[in-house]
């Protein structure tokens, strides 16, 4: 995968991430939405458990961001 593409994926799944986190897309998931979009795990989270999920995710996501921009052929 090219750098330009693993930096454009990284920034549209910031854009969801940040969505759900800050601009009220925690609220929109609550429900069998959430089991659909997150995982059949969350179903029955509230707004503050999936931003708290979502913040994990991110973070994990991000450390495999810049380990994918230094190492590419680690990049999946």
């Amino acid at each position: 995968m090219p750098t330009l593409h693993w930096i454009l994926l990284y920034i549209c799944q910031s854009i969801i991430f940040k969505w759900i986190i800050s601009w009220g897309g925690a609220r929109w998931l609550e429900g069998l939405k959430s089991a659909v979009f997150l995982g059949w795990m969350t179903w029955d989270w509230n707004a503050e458990q999936i931003r708290f999920y979502i913040l994990i995710i991110w973070i994990l996501y991000s450390i495999w961001f810049v380990v994918g921009l230094f190492f590419p052929s680690l990049r999946l």
